[in-house]
């Protein structure tokens, strides 16, 4: 399946992206003989299964029809966490009155100078995932075309036949468009477009209150657009604590990016450069007129193409089919990542990655369920999140308990003027074993990773309130909890026996 790739702007930056991640004078290798293991997919997952094997002495393919590094590097986590760098840049230089920084609200961004900023970045490091390291460093044979199988261990790219012992699925997900009338003709942006804009948009609406859609929502209001945000679920950030998400709706009602939850949308018509969003609600209906939409309706498997029937393999509109090992209907088919994983996150799919290689190549019994995965949102404040909510727990019959100690209890917080925020965490009643956390400040995703080695390493919350945490810090709020689970070990009855105790010392 020939596919020619194209990156927008034209400028230096994207030409040398271009050269490192799908080069156009690559010429792809003839197959040498039967590989240990053939990878469809170049991003995240893929990348890390090749790189991996490769360095074990595995005989590797490596199948990209796209841009490798896939998402993350070309139109994810590095362009959209530039973006929101940026932005806050631009917040903080509006709002430093209280530090006594002169700014003020008359102060512009370069949106240009922005969205050149994070072309240069991205081009510096595409050399990581580029198909010349992968070939020239690592000994990986690298094949830009589409790839699909042929049989239960060949698979075709360019017309070359590629047999395997195993092979790896990584293909990923691509933004989910809700078939809502209009929409096409409209036109609209996805993360795969909205990268390559080179002006702002003076009014800009969002679809969908997810992650993707609150981070550039927020980052497109702090660079001076108008932004208009339509959830269908009664409130932004679904799966995220309530009060986690009530936080960000606030900050998003105070920065001026305007909410609609619950809204329905039940067409998009045009008049002229502007796009019209007619939506229903329970108040009734109303319309917004826009310059340019952008998706952030969730992802959806990159399945096409790949003839997985002739390849044995099971999937459905999720995705590909996979066990606790990640093995698929074939059993000399795995799959990593995005293609077959509700947690659609980078650190997800390297995880992944690691047991494909463990359980296709060395016989290993490594099992996804034994993960535990961190998330987090990039919104400002951020919100981290690890283990069970409360509402889960319950619903597995496990009783909680619950600690919270909010950021306008941490001096560094308060410092800092990040007060908007806490530090929260569900302990197996009776216990401190935790169940789960959630951090909501500026750098929560910094925070997480305390919480998610504790429920990794099974320490429990009373290990933390023996750590010495450097002062002031806002991680201190993590310690914090700890020393409010140790309040609650106070029991009258226990203080009245500490109590005596020391009268008696004082005899």
């Amino acid at each position: 399946m020939a596919f020619d790739p194209q990156l927008t702007p034209s400028d230096t930056d994207n030409d040398t992206l271009m050269a490192n991640v799908h080069p156009r004078d690559w010429v792809n290798p003839r197959p040498t003989g039967r590989y240990n293991l053939v990878v469809i997919g170049a991003g995240t997952a893929g990348l890390v299964c090749a790189a991996g094997a490769a360095g074990l002495g595995a005989r590797v393919a490596l199948v990209e029809r796209r841009l490798m590094g896939g998402d993350c590097l070309n139109v994810g986590c590095v362009p959209s966490k530039a973006l929101i760098r940026a932005s806050r840049a631009c917040h903080e230089a509006r709002h430093g009155g209280e530090f006594g920084v002169v700014g003020g609200d008359g102060l512009g961004c370069d949106f240009p100078q922005i969205m050149a900023r994070m072309r240069r970045l991205r081009a510096e490091l595409s050399h990581h995932d580029s198909a010349r390291r992968f070939r020239d460093e690592l000994g990986v044979d690298v094949f830009l075309g589409g790839g699909r199988f042929t049989g239960p261990q060949s698979i075709e790219v360019d017309g070359r036949t590629l047999t395997f012992d195993r092979a790896a699925v990584c293909t990923g997900a691509r933004a989910a468009v809700p078939p809502i009338p209009g929409l096409a003709a409209a036109g609209y942006l996805t993360n795969e477009t909205v990268f390559s804009l080179t002006s702002l948009p003076p009014w800009l609406a969002v679809i969908g209150g997810g992650p993707i859609g609150c981070e550039l929502a927020q980052a497109f209001a702090r660079f001076g657009s108008r932004v208009s945000l339509i959830e269908s679920g009664p409130h932004i950030l679904g799966r995220e604590d309530v009060d986690a998400a009530a936080i960000i709706a606030t900050v998003f009602d105070r920065e001026g990016v305007e909410l609609h939850p619950g809204a329905k949308i039940v067409e998009v018509a045009t008049a002229g450069e502007e796009k019209i969003i007619r939506f229903e609600h329970g108040d009734g209906g109303g319309e917004i007129r826009v310059d340019a939409i952008l998706i952030g309706a969730g992802r959806t498997p990159n399945l096409d193409g790949l003839d997985l029937e002739r390849g044995g393999i099971i999937y459905d509109r999720s995705g590909i089919q996979v066990d606790d090992r990640l093995q698929t209907s074939n059993p000399r088919v795995y799959a990593a990542g995005d293609i077959c994983s509700p947690f659609k996150f980078t650190h997800t799919a390297d995880a992944q990655a690691r047991i494909v290689i463990a359980n296709a190549l060395f016989l290993g019994r490594r099992k996804t369920s034994a993960l535990v995965i961190p998330w987090c949102t990039y919104t400002d404040p951020e919100i981290a999140h690890v283990g069970l909510s409360a509402r889960e727990a319950e619903r597995r019959g496990i009783k909680v308990t619950t600690l919270t100690v909010p950021l306008a209890a941490v001096d560094r917080a308060v410092i800092d003027g990040d007060t908007e925020g806490f530090a929260r965490v569900h302990l197996r009643r009776g216990s401190d074993q935790i169940l789960g956390a959630t951090v909501v400040a500026r750098h929560a995703g910094e925070m997480i990773g305390e919480m998610t080695l504790a429920i990794t390493g099974g320490l429990g919350l009373a290990a933390i309130g023996r750590t010495i945490h450097p002062y002031p810090t806002q991680a201190e709020a993590i310690r914090k909890l700890a020393d409010a689970w140790n309040r609650t070990r106070l029991t009258p009855w226990l203080k009245r026996l500490l109590g005596g105790w020391l009268q008696w010392r004082r005899r």
